[in-house]
């Protein structure tokens, strides 16, 4: 009865009870958006990938494959590349090298919540640059752009179309041939 009469006079209701409502409410909001962005969208990616043909590595909460990519580079800079040894893609890349030799020439790993696809094979790897749509995000560091400028390499979409027009025609090959050949001369002398 008291509970009735307490709840339908709002002039009654302390405000450090409204404040801890909305802030509960306002911490469950935010709990899930952070289950979403670090479990859910992770393995749907997943799915999404794997319905895709695409085969690699299960998505694990919050790290992905961070540990075990520390783990495979500590292993492969402890010990010394053998002399006359051309293959250096276990040395270099180990968890890429060991990726892409369980999953295949199309993989995808995860860093984090985030999948990283990689595509070894050239024609699938042309054809997935090549591709007009935009679905190619280039991987965005705003430290480094903001170190090194606002250059050709950092622009996307119409603007870097505009920017690649303006500098195609300075690599056509004719126009490469005199400096290649001022090089060359030089470096003989």
């Amino acid at each position: 009865m008291v509970l009735g009469a307490w709840l339908m006079s709002p002039a009654s209701v302390p405000w450090s009870l409204l404040a801890y409502g909305v802030l509960g409410l306002v911490l469950l909001w935010q709990a899930g958006r952070l289950l979403h962005s670090l479990w859910w969208r992770p393995r749907r990616l997943e799915l999404a990938l794997r319905a895709q043909g695409l085969r690699g590595t299960r998505y694990r909460f919050l790290t992905g494959d961070l540990g075990e990519h520390g783990r495979l580079n500590r292993e492969a800079w402890a010990r010394p590349l053998p002399l006359r040894c051309h293959d250096i893609a276990p040395r270099v890349a180990p968890f890429l090298h060991n990726a892409v030799r369980e999953h295949g020439s199309a993989c995808f790993t995860w860093f984090g919540p985030t999948p990283k696809v990689t595509i070894t094979d050239p024609d699938l790897a042309k054809g997935v640059l090549s591709n007009k749509f935009g679905h190619f995000e280039k991987p965005k560091f705003p430290t480094l752009t903001k170190l090194f400028s606002d250059s050709l390499a950092n622009h996307e979409g119409e603007k870097w179309v505009k920017h690649r027009r303006i500098l195609n025609p300075a690599f056509h090959l004719e126009k490469l041939k005199v400096p290649t050949q001022t090089i060359f001369t030089s470096s003989i002398r």
